[in-house]
Order: C-alpha cells, then sequence, then structure tokens
C-alpha cells in the first residue's frame, strides 16, 4: 500500500531540512550510476531559496508531518524548454517539474508528485539528464513521452519529455 503525502508550498524556515533532502538524492544518483547531474553543489541554497520566494518550492509531508520530498513546480514558460532537439507533443500551455528530491523512505513519491502537478494544470514537461536512469524510467512508467534533447542555462544535455492528460469532466 502506498502511503499518501501531503503537499503544501515550501516556508523559508524549512530550507534547512529541504537542503538535506537534496544530499540524500546526489547520494542515491551518485550510487545508482548518475554521477554527473547534480555536480558543484547544484541545487545551491540560492536557488532554493528563490524558488520559494518565488511560490515554486513545495515539500511532501508524511503523514506525521515530516518533510520527506520536495521538488520545484512552475506554470509557465521554461526558457530551457524554447529550443528543442526533437519536437514537444504540442504548444499546450504547460508546467515543469524540476529539482524532484526525496529521503527514500516512502515508495511511490514521484507518482502522487505528478498526479498533484496534473491537478493544476493538464500539460507537463519535464528533463533530466541522460545517466538517469531512475527517473527516465519513472517518467515513462507514468506515460511521458520523450520529445528530444533540451539544454539547461549552462548548456548541458537534457533529456526532454511531455505528458498532456485529458482533464477529468
Amino acid at each position: 500500500m502506498i502511503q499518501k503525502i501531503k503537499i503544501e508550498r515550501s516556508k523559508r524556515i524549512e530550507l534547512n531540512e529541504i537542503m538535506s533532502l537534496f544530499i540524500y538524492a546526489r547520494n542515491f544518483m551518485i550510487h545508482s550510476g548518475n554521477p554527473n547531474q547534480w555536480i558543484n553543489g547544484y541545487p545551491s541554497e540560492k536557488q532554493i531559496f528563490k524558488d520559494i520566494t518565488d511560490n515554486n518550492s513545495f515539500v511532501c509531508r508524511n503523514e506525521k508531518g515530516k518533510i520527506i520530498a520536495t521538488f520545484c513546480f512552475k506554470i509557465g514558460e521554461d526558457p530551457t524548454y524554447h529550443k528543442i532537439i526533437g519536437n514537444w507533443l504540442n504548444d499546450n500551455s504547460y508546467g515543469v517539474i524540476h529539482r524532484l528530491a526525496s529521503d527514500g523512505t516512502i515508495k511511490g513519491i514521484a507518482f502522487q508528485c505528478f498526479d498533484w502537478c496534473f491537478q493544476q494544470i493538464n500539460t507537463i514537461r519535464v528533463d533530466t539528464h541522460a545517466d538517469n536512469k531512475v527517473m527516465q524510467h519513472l517518467f515513462l512508467k507514468y506515460g511521458f513521452k520523450y520529445c528530444g534533447i533540451i539544454f539547461t542555462h549552462n548548456g548541458t544535455e537534457r533529456l526532454a519529455y511531455q505528458l498532456t492528460k485529458q482533464p477529468n469532466l
């Protein structure tokens, strides 16, 4: 049985707890064959603070209220998605999910985050590093379609995915 989580906006006071999730996630990525995605201190405390200040940072809490995951979710254009080697599925307005990290205590966190994001908007674009086989698998298993390669702000390649769900009538 999948434990249900509660998703809410992050607060500045939670910054240290959130940053500890990224330490766990970096170690997990290194040990699962993805040592090159979150390097050189990325995501930085400054980046996460900006996500919080911009109201784009969210935390996931277990039934006891402990923060066990975090992600950035923003509705609107993402400059890194303007140029793609490949093709987006459509030009619908979209949301983006970035910097999804958990402490590994609850399975199924990613899908619960995806479900929550699709309650906000019906088209979502995501990306990940070519070495991040775990996230690629999760994207495809959830139903995202591979669309091509995009480039991050520092010019590194990322595999890009998109999914549009029909709204529930």
